[in-house]
């Protein structure tokens, strides 16, 4: 009997792993905002280092590849951590983006916890556009 159920349940694990409906890979490549928030949302919700990079230009993709662990990019090139992190860009009605004909900058709210504590913080992300979609290619200084 347990041969049976085995058999049974085996299958039906397989069917349900494989139609898990995660993401991985970043689709919007035409909107500078919406790849920052995917690529800031990979990184710390996701915990994909490979889907962040994917939307990064080469040279930054290489540096955020050598960290291997998101807590590691986390930590290292934006000094910040957090458990979970709700992220969104500048709204105000200061100019939210910067963009020229193909460069753009963008500025990054990021309100979330870490340990309990609550935590705030702003990024400014330089990108540019190569073949008619954008990738991130540098972290700016904090302007703060």
């Amino acid at each position: 009997m347990r041969k049976y159920l085995l058999l049974i349940i085996l299958p039906c694990l397989a069917m349900l792993t494989a139609c898990g409906g995660s993401e991985d890979e970043i689709k919007e490549l035409d909107n500078p905002e919406k790849i920052t928030i995917a690529f800031f949302h990979a990184l710390y919700n996701e915990r994909d280092v490979q889907k962040a990079a994917s939307v990064c230009s080469p040279k930054l993709a290489r540096i955020i590849l050598h960290y291997k662990s998101p807590r590691a990019v986390a930590r290292h090139l934006f000094n910040m951590s957090f458990d979970q992190v709700e992220i969104k860009p500048d709204d105000t009605g200061v100019k939210v983006r910067e963009q020229f004909k193909d460069q753009a900058v963008i500025t990054v709210y990021f309100d979330g916890t870490y340990h309990g504590e609550v935590y705030k913080d702003v990024k400014r992300i330089s990108l540019i556009q190569k073949d008619d979609t954008w990738v991130i290619n540098k972290i700016l200084k904090d302007p703060f």
